[in-house]
């Protein structure tokens, strides 16, 4: 059996740590208890302020937003005012700040899981032969053209690998459909998570393998599943030298996602049409309408486990898999493709510093009075409620590389 403990650097990193917490809480209090208990409340006051103010400068136009930006940057000068113009007295503060700051390294050390970690996979898979009949869609503009530029269709064929482009107008499950019809016995993708998870709603249903192939803009499927996003050309060679593993796949409402499912604030985004473009500034432009005073509530009714229920929220993010929240290790990540269940994150309905709601379920359902605006794995859709989600577990066989290496040059994304 594998030793499951983390390794001798990491536990002790984990216990460094702990030993950080505490003596920033021994440091702060000997403080307190040298009469330095005033800089305590400011400290506060200077925090608030800053998080109090960054709400108004994202959720308000005109003069309320220049007036929330004023009052964060004049909560963050308060704090290193304090802070910094401590005498002698305020030594303890100082070593607290230096003891954060080791605590915070040392458990981002302890908890992080390295891209590199996540290349290697959840682990080998079973190695498999050379199939008779891949082949590989691509989407060309996807990744800003990666398929073309790192020409995607010359290499496939140099590996006997039927390239399938996608064009304007295409039906990519139709496309899929007919390599399937043709003898594919196994089946890629080059692009994005969202044409990620049409093939792979394709493969899943004849019980053929899917290869994903790097050439999207962010590729979290790709990172996931162990398959290094810094090398497309590479990534091909799960097609003849893989290993072959299964993992989960969810759906909503018939609609299968490989990542997840967001509901409320970005799924409302995402519906712009200038969001693909211009991510940044579109999302300042529309957070004002959907946050200020004037904004409605997003009319998403569910319970969580507890019982609890909910009429409204800012968002609901339903994972294929839990994702990992921790804020000082590899965020956004997934620490498993095959637990066969849902991960469910809650940002409740209300004024800032609401604590987020995490958990996980096999099923979760979202009813509404509306149709309900959805980014499935950041591709925009409105589907009618209740929306009903579900895990799928070890639906998918998929193939990555059997050997994980280093791009060379001719390798690495340009």
């Amino acid at each position: 059996m594998t030793d499951a403990r983390p390794a001798i650097g990491r536990r002790v990193a984990a216990l460094l740590a702990i030993a950080g917490l505490i003596g920033a809480l021994a440091a702060i209090s000997f403080a307190v208890i040298r009469g330095d208990a005033w800089r305590v409340p400011l400290v506060l006051v200077g925090v608030a302020a800053a998080v109090v103010g960054l709400w108004y400068l994202v959720s308000r136009r005109g003069v309320a937003s220049l007036v929330g930006a004023l009052v964060a940057v004049a909560g963050l000068l308060m704090f290193l005012l304090v802070i910094l113009t401590a005498d002698y007295r305020g030594l303890p503060f100082a070593v607290a700040i230096v003891l954060v700051i080791i605590c915070a390294g040392a458990a981002r050390y302890a908890l992080h899981r390295d891209e590199r970690t996540l290349r290697a996979g959840p682990g080998p898979g079973t190695p498999v032969g050379r199939p008779r009949h891949p082949v590989l869609l691509m989407n060309p503009k996807s990744g800003g053209g990666k398929a073309e530029r790192f020409r995607l269709v010359d290499e496939c064929v140099a590996r006997g690998i039927e390239p399938v482009v996608l064009q304007p107008g295409d039906d990519l499950l139709q496309l899929a459909q007919d390599a399937i019809a043709r003898g594919a016995d196994v089946i890629g993708m080059a692009g994005g998570d969202g044409s990620q998870a049409l093939v792979a709603t394709i493969a899943a249903e004849h019980d053929i393998p899917h290869v994903c192939i790097p050439a999207g803009t962010r590729n979290h499927f790709a990172l996931d599943i162990g398959v290094d996003r810094e090398d497309v050309i590479g990534a091909l060679d799960a097609f003849h030298h893989g290993s072959e593993r299964r993992i989960d796949l969810a759906q909503v409402n018939g609609r299968t996602f490989v990542n997840n499912a967001s509901i409320g604030l970005y799924g409302k985004i995402v519906q712009s049409p200038e969001y693909r473009d211009a991510k940044l500034r579109t999302v300042i432009e529309m957070l004002p309408d959907l946050l200020g005073p004037g904004a409605t509530p997003f009319d998403l009714r569910f319970s969580d486990p507890e019982g609890a229920k909910y009429e409204a929220a800012q968002l609901v993010l339903v994972s294929n898999n839990r994702y990992q929240l921790d804020p000082l290790g590899t965020q956004g990540t997934r620490g498993t493709m095959d637990g066969g269940t849902l991960g469910v994150v809650v940002v409740p309905y209300g004024p800032p510093l609401r604590p987020l709601r995490e958990w996980t379920t096999f099923r979760f359902e979202i009813d509404s009075g509306a149709t309900i605006d959805v980014g499935l794995d950041g591709e925009a859709c409105r589907l009618e409620p209740p929306l009903r989600f579900e895990s799928l577990p070890a639906a998918l066989r998929i193939r990555t590389p059997a050997r994980r290496r280093h791009p060379g040059p001719r390798h690495r994304n340009l």
